[in-house]
């Protein structure tokens, strides 16, 4: 029965370490300042940002993005998309993109890639 529990355990602690280093997070954050389009005008507006991986991945990973900060105008709608694209083993590009009216002054947020 030891012996058993002992090997489970060392299954466990295995895959622990196996996802720990599956799995690469970070932040990200876009504004008023050089090259950043989303506060002017009208139409489509893009602002990409590059990201490196602390780590290169062994295999092109999954990527999620998220927003978690964002200042707009209030006196226009709030429509934006903010997607991974270009995902490689060494990182991807995040491309937010806005439309119509909207004005963005600063948008920001998270990033989580695995495998």
């Amino acid at each position: 029965m030891k012996k058993l529990i002992l090997i489970a355990f060392a299954i466990i602690f295995t895959s622990s370490i196996a996802f720990a280093q599956s799995v690469q997070s970070g932040t990200w954050y876009a504004g008023v300042g050089e090259g950043f389009t989303l506060d002017k005008g009208t139409g489509e507006r893009i602002v990409t940002i590059s990201v490196e991986f602390p780590q290169p991945f062994e295999k092109r990973p999954t990527v999620t993005v998220g927003v978690n900060r964002l200042d707009t105008d209030k006196g226009t709608n709030t429509r934006f998309n903010v997607q991974a694209t270009s995902v490689s083993r060494d990182g991807f590009t995040l491309k937010i993109t806005t439309w119509g009216d909207t004005k963005i002054y600063g948008i920001g947020g998270f990033w989580i890639a695995h495998q």
